[in-house]
């Protein structure tokens, strides 16, 4: 698979934030800038850049890796974003989570997001008893019933989870587009769901179609996954350098086309590309800022990567 490090090392972008070197730890990126969206139900506002923990944080607490993953998280702060996104089947995900906040005294700062995997209500229950161990939190932000496993049974814990205020919002996921239809009759049928996590990007906009239009219209809070194709659309762009129009836009990188080209879906609330890399974080939170494509330069994006 074409990586985002192969692809990058030589964009002006990543050259520029390379250039910082040691500056990248206190690089302040004027969060202020960073855009923002309401969570449809409450109205509280979301930086629209998160991170997603997938892959990247399955390592050692303890083992060196952890110094990279610090600074991605403390570059996440900076910039004025605070979406954490986590699960218990991504191996030592929320165990790192749990251990990075502590570490960068982020204890309030965050806004987290885990999911529960389990069939049967006391299987629910034990997993999101070790989710709030291992997040070392009394409270999270966001659980989600993970690819829709059990559905009913572990939506209605997370109801009693939010009335008793240990959970304030509740959702579902998945990750490919075959699921799409089934996210939307789960949406359909079940009442209070505040969000729903989906992969939508560049190649894969299905979500375009029935999916995005049904969350703007009943008040429901987006969560973005697979934004670069888990590194495929790189591939496809290799050899072009990045496009003039891109500075039309505030984009100095073709990661950021990407996620503008998400963001300029108004239905979209917060993106979550995975890292564990610090650079790749300072140039995700690129995109939260700035002007997005309008109609005709996201037909400029989808020629880019067609």
């Amino acid at each position: 698979m074409y990586k985002r490090r192969q692809f990058l090392h030589g964009s002006a972008s990543l050259a520029a934030l390379a250039a910082l070197g040691p500056l990248l730890p206190s690089l302040s990126f004027a969060a202020d800038g960073l855009i923002k969206r309401a969570i449809p139900s409450s109205g509280e506002t979301l930086p629209v850049i998160g991170l997603g923990t997938s892959g990247t944080f399955n390592v050692d607490p303890n083992g060196a890796e952890m110094g990279d993953l610090l600074e991605v998280l403390r570059l996440l702060m900076d910039g004025g974003a605070t979406l954490i996104d986590t699960a218990p089947s991504y191996g030592n995900a929320e165990r790192v989570t749990g251990e990075l906040k502590k570490r960068a005294d982020a204890e309030g700062k965050l806004f987290l997001a885990t999911k529960v995997s389990s069939t049967g209500r006391a299987a629910g229950e034990r997993q999101i008893e070790a989710s709030f161990a291992a997040l070392q939190s009394k409270t999270i932000d966001l659980i989600q019933v993970h690819n829709l496993q059990d559905t009913g049974t572990q939506l209605q814990l997370l109801r009693e989870l939010k009335e008793q205020g240990r959970v304030r919002y509740i959702g579902v996921t998945h990750y490919v587009e075959s699921a799409h239809d089934d996210l939307l009759a789960v949406l359909q049928k079940e009442k209070a769901i505040d969000f729903v996590q989906f992969n939508y990007s560049v190649g894969e906009r299905n979500a375009e179609r029935r999916l995005l239009p049904y969350c703007a219209d009943n008040g429901i809070a987006t969560l973005i996954n697979r934004p670069f194709l888990r590194g495929q659309a790189f591939a496809r762009v290799r050899q072009q350098p990045l496009p003039e129009w891109a500075a039309e836009i505030d984009a100095s990188s073709w990661a950021q086309l990407l996620l503008k080209f998400i963001l300029a879906e108004p239905a979209v609330t917060v993106v979550i590309p995975a890292t564990s890399t610090p650079r790749y974080m300072a140039d995700n939170l690129l995109a939260g800022k700035g002007r997005l494509p309008d109609a005709r330069q996201r037909e400029l994006i989808v020629q880019a990567f067609s």
